[in-house]
């Protein structure tokens, strides 16, 4: 596998990869606790987010603050091209994400928003086409309710799934899955090959292949 650099590695994930190849070969390797709540769903169907995490530590608060939202201004201006805001921490009970925050991250060139909460500003942000996943749409604000307490840290999901800023985030409707950055050449060039060999598969079914006859064939279904 060879890219000039990450902006051709992405864009060629996002044509040809999706997550369920991207979980499979996770599993493969041992890896298979990989994928983000099942909740955590794109504005748009369409929406596919890839990019290196830029990981935020969430947390509720109780009274006022010295400084409102505390760092997450921080955090949103410290974004780079081809990195993912990627938050968690806080409960269910505020958005985390809305349309300034979009229209920040795309004047950097950030790849995207995944909030393990809600996001709001909805329609802005399709207007904008910025890849927002989150836990649902809710207008209530996390000024009063929570702050950012660390970015560029580790972070960690309610089903036990540990991102690591500079991990690899690929998230698109069936769900978001984390590539470890230790492994992910590997993971990246066995999916490719992976769904390039489903084509074939694919292709053989709808050309009348029985499924048994297929699977004994490829191994792959």
């Amino acid at each position: 596998m060879y890219f000039s650099d990450e902006k051709e590695l992405f864009e060629a994930c996002k044509k040809s990869l999706f997550s369920a190849v991207i979980g499979d070969i996770l599993d493969s390797m041992g890896y298979v606790n990989q994928f983000l709540p099942q909740r955590i769903k794109p504005l748009h169907d369409g929406y596919v987010c890839i990019g290196r995490a830029m990981t935020v530590q969430e947390a509720d608060i109780t009274g006022p603050l010295e400084k409102p939202f505390g760092k997450m201004f921080e955090a949103l201006d410290s974004l780079q091209e081809h990195e993912v805001y990627i938050c968690s921490g806080s409960s269910l009970d505020y958005a985390q994400w809305g349309g300034l925050m979009s229209n920040r991250a795309i004047h950097l060139r950030a790849s995207g928003a995944i909030l393990n909460g809600f996001s709001r500003d909805t329609k802005e942000i399709l207007e904008l086409g910025f890849p927002v996943f989150s836990s649902g749409l809710y207008a209530k604000d996390q000024g009063v309710r929570g702050k950012v307490i660390d970015y560029r840290c580790p972070i960690t999901f309610e089903n036990g799934v540990v991102v690591q800023s500079g991990d690899i985030v690929f998230g698109d409707l069936d769900g978001v899955v984390i590539i470890p950055q230790s492994i992910e050449e590997e993971v990246l060039t066995k999916a490719f090959e992976k769904s390039n060999e489903e084509n074939i598969v694919r292709d053989a079914i709808v050309k009348g292949m029985p499924t048994v006859e297929a699977f004994e064939k490829f191994g792959i279904m």
